[in-house]
């Protein structure tokens, strides 16, 4: 009977694959889907967390902005004015009340920019 000789190479590759996968060895090309999952959680919450830290800055962002060129006083009263009103203005209130990040964005800004 003849025997073609890459199956007894292809045999032998499978034969060596199977005894590495039993002792725990193993390989996961990059983008396919595996069996590991260590590490998965922290990716999906830095994908979570990158616009989220983003959206913060740009609201910090604009806060310093509008105390700088509306001034404190009047900033700090339009926030009072917020807060007495009703439905979703007391929230709007907080988040527009003059925080420490803002109160030094402004600042810089009167300093790069004096009126």
């Amino acid at each position: 009977m003849w025997v073609d000789p890459n199956l007894n190479d292809f045999y032998s590759r499978v034969s060596r694959i199977e005894k590495s996968h039993a002792k725990g060895y193993g390989f996961e090309a990059a983008g396919t889907v595996g069996r590991r999952t260590a590490g998965r959680g922290s990716r999906r919450l830095l994908k979570l967390a990158k616009p989220l830290v983003l959206a913060l800055a740009v609201g910090v962002g604009l806060k310093g902005v509008i105390h700088y060129f509306v001034g404190a006083q009047t900033y700090e009263s339009r926030v009072s004015a917020l807060a007495a009103g009703d439905g979703f203005d007391p929230v709007g209130a907080w988040l527009m009340h003059a925080d420490p990040a803002t109160l030094w964005l402004s600042a810089q800004l009167q300093s790069v920019l004096p009126r």
